[in-house]
C-alpha cells in the first residue's frame, strides 16, 4: 500500500499535468502538453488558465514575461513555479506559445510609468477592484466552471501577486489597462473614458503592491506534516465506535466504513485491523468544492484505524497540505479549519 506522501503526490501530478523529469526533451510543444496544457487548453484557448493564443495576450506580453510566469508561478493562486525545468525547456516551451501569435514578433520598449499612486488607488476601487480584487487578490475560483460563473470565460488575475509583480513590466500592465484584451472581460479603460495619466495612476497604484504584498501564502512542504497520527488505548472495534460518535458530534454524517485493503485483495480476506471511516460533512464540501473543485478528490473526509504488534493508531491525511499541493491561498482557512476538527474528533476518540 502506498504511503499517504507517495499517492497525494501521484495524484497532484496526474491532475496538474506536471512533468518532474529534468531529462524531458527540449521539444517545447512536448513540453506544454506535459506542464501547461491541462490549465491552458491544448492550443492555449485557456480553462482554469488565461488563454495564451489571444491575439491580445499575445501582442501584450513579452518572452520575459512568459518565462517569469513559468519559473515563479502564482504563488497561491494554482499557477505553480515549475522549478524543476531548465532554462532551455522554459525558453523552448514560450516559443512554442510564440508560434499561436499572429503576423511578426513585436517589439516592446522598456518603460517605467511615473504616476500618482494615492490617485491611482480611488481609480482602481472604482473600475478594477471588482474583478481583480479590493485588495489586489484576484478572482475568486480557479477558473474551473463549478468555481466562477458560467459567462465568465477566466478568473481575473490576481495583482498583488509576487509572481505576477516579477513578471510584469510597467509597459504590460500600462497597455491591457489601454487597450484590454478582447475574448475576456478586460476592457479598454481609454474607451472607457480614462485618460492615460489616470491609466498611469493605476499601473503606479498596482506596482505599489510589491510594498504590501498579501500576508497569505501557501505553507511551503517542509513547514507541514503529511498526516496526522495518534495512539489509541482501545481496540481497533472500539477506537472506529468512538471516531463514529466524535463525528457525529461535530455535524458530520459517517458515510461508510471499510477495511483499508477492501479492493487490494479477494474478498473475504480483508484484513479487519485496518479500517477507513468515511464522513461528511455537506456544508463543508460545498465550501470547498465551490473554492477549488479538485478538493473533491479528497472528499469525503476520511480517518484511518490500523493495529500493528498490539498498538491502534489511528491516522488522517493533514487537509493543510492541500493548500500546498493545490496551490490556492483560498483553500488555507478551509483546511486549517478542517485540521482543528480532525484532531478534535481523534483526540475525542482516542482519549
Amino acid at each position: 500500500m502506498p504511503s499517504p506522501r507517495t499517492f497525494l503526490v501521484t495524484l497532484f501530478i496526474l491532475i496538474a499535468g506536471h512533468s518532474h523529469s529534468i531529462h524531458a526533451s527540449e521539444d517545447g510543444a512536448l513540453l506544454y502538453a506535459q506542464n501547461c496544457a491541462v490549465c491552458h487548453g491544448n492550443h492555449g484557448n485557456g480553462g482554469v488558465g488565461v488563454p495564451l493564443a489571444l491575439p491580445d495576450f499575445q501582442y501584450a506580453v513579452t518572452d520575459r514575461f512568459l518565462e517569469l510566469s513559468i519559473r515563479h508561478g502564482r504563488p497561491g493562486r494554482i499557477m505553480p513555479a515549475f522549478n524543476q525545468l531548465s532554462d532551455k525547456q522554459v525558453k523552448a516551451i514560450v516559443k512554442h506559445i510564440r508560434s499561436w501569435a499572429p503576423g511578426k514578433p513585436i517589439s516592446f520598449p522598456t518603460i517605467t510609468v511615473e504616476g500618482d499612486p494615492a490617485k491611482g488607488k480611488v481609480l482602481y476601487q472604482q473600475n478594477c477592484a471588482a474583478c481583480h480584487g479590493t485588495n489586489g487578490e484576484g478572482g475568486k475560483g480557479t477558473g474551473v466552471t463549478f468555481s466562477r460563473p458560467r459567462g465568465l470565460p477566466i478568473i481575473a488575475p490576481a495583482l498583488n501577486n509576487s509572481g505576477f509583480l516579477a513578471a510584469a513590466s510597467d509597459q504590460l500592465i500600462k497597455a491591457t489597462l489601454m487597450n484590454g484584451r478582447e475574448g475576456t472581460p478586460m476592457v479598454s479603460f481609454l474607451k472607457q473614458g480614462l485618460s492615460e495619466k489616470d491609466i498611469n495612476n493605476i499601473v503606479s497604484y498596482v506596482r505599489s503592491f510589491e510594498n504590501q504584498l498579501s500576508a497569505n501564502p501557501v505553507p511551503r512542504e517542509n513547514e507541514l506534516a503529511h498526516t496526522i497520527t495518534y495512539e489509541s488505548d482501545y481496540s481497533v472495534e472500539e477506537t472506529v465506535a468512538a471516531i463514529k460518535l466524535a463525528a457525529t458530534g461535530k455535524n458530520f454524517r459517517v458515510i461508510r466504513i471499510q477495511n483499508l485493503d477492501n479492493g487490494f485483495v479477494e474478498e473475504n480476506k480483508e484484513d479487519d485491523r485496518k479500517v477507513i471511516i468515511y464522513f461528511c460533512n455537506f456544508e463543508m464540501v460545498n465550501d470547498a468544492l465551490l473554492i477549488d473543485p479538485r478538493a473533491g478528490m479528497f472528499l469525503p473526509c476520511r480517518v484511518t484505524v490500523v493495529e500493528k504488534d498490539g498498538k491502534v493508531s489511528v491516522h488522517a491525511i493533514n487537509p493543510k497540505w492541500l493548500s500546498y499541493l493545490f496551490n490556492n491561498a483560498e483553500l488555507n482557512r478551509l483546511c486549517s479549519e478542517m485540521l482543528q476538527t480532525y484532531i478534535s474528533i481523534i483526540e475525542e476518540a482516542t482519549l
